[in-house]
């Protein structure tokens, strides 16, 4: 049983609030869709979805001939059972669950935050079954290591706790940038600390903003499988998300001053 450490970045954006602007409710997704074969190096492979959302996501991948080198599964949250939805990047949200990777063959999975334009592919919170390797890296992602920052190595078949918080400001400036905090528990719980976004390319605002996750960015998590032909035919790989959980922590759209009564009132 895992325990959610604090999120003291619900605190943190409610002062920013009530300082210096005001903060709406992020829209909450109310399901999941799944994206099959972003990649299909393996295109003969047999795949088998459960999606259950918020209680589970399962997709499992059984490689089958002619084989090829990885195959590409990711899940986005959903407003419509439909759709991926978009998040702005002056939505504040986090969101968490337990991942598991099992099977015979080897490959990656766990969270993503990513960016508008590689919205299935890039901004990883991974891990890696081939080395345990544990990283953060990506799209928008400011890069951090829990393997080298904290010694941490996962090993396949075990569940991990994963969470990103992710904390939009009213300036969004280079004083002022959004932050994102990454969450690693395996019986241990460890925390990367706020990491400020840096600002991205100010040419491509409008639209999509600088100092965050940019607009529109797509949220949720993926499954790789690696090596398909050197696995062989018959080997499978694994990936469940148990106990999603996804938290509103406000918009940031304004600069007018508020009272602490309307900032509480944002987190009910």
């Amino acid at each position: 049983m895992f325990k959610f450490i604090k999120i003291s970045a619900v605190v943190a954006l409610a002062l920013v609030a009530l300082t210096a602007g005001l903060a709406q409710a992020t829209i909450a997704p109310s399901s999941a869709v799944v994206i099959e074969r972003v990649f299909n190096d393996s295109f003969a492979s047999i795949l088998t979805v459960n999606n259950s959302y918020p209680g589970l996501i399962d997709i499992n991948d059984e490689a089958s001939g002619p084989l090829g080198w990885a195959n590409l599964h990711v899940w986005r949250f959903s407003s419509d059972g439909v759709t991926a939805q978009q998040f702005d990047n002056t939505d504040g949200f986090a969101f968490f669950a337990d991942v598991t990777i099992s099977g015979t063959g080897n490959g990656e999975a766990g969270l993503q935050i990513a960016p508008w334009w590689s919205p299935n592919v890039d901004g990883r919170f991974n891990v890696r079954t081939t080395d345990g390797e544990v990283a953060c890296f990506g799209g928008r992602l400011p890069f951090y290591s829990f393997t080298g920052s904290n010694g941490v190595h996962y090993v396949k078949g075990t569940t991990v706790h994963m969470g990103m918080i992710y904390t939009p400001n009213v300036e969004m400036t280079l004083a002022m940038p959004a932050t994102i905090e990454y969450i690693y528990d395996d019986g241990t719980a460890y925390s990367s600390g706020p990491i400020a976004f840096d600002e991205g390319n100010p040419f491509e605002n409008p639209p999509h903003g600088v100092f965050g996750i940019l607009s529109p960015a797509y949220v949720g998590g993926h499954m790789q499988f690696n090596d398909m032909a050197g696995s062989g035919a018959g080997s499978n790989l694994n990936a469940t998300w148990s106990n999603i959980v996804f938290q509103d922590l406000g918009t940031v759209v304004g600069d007018e001053d508020t009272s602490w009564g309307n900032v509480k009132s944002l987190f009910r």
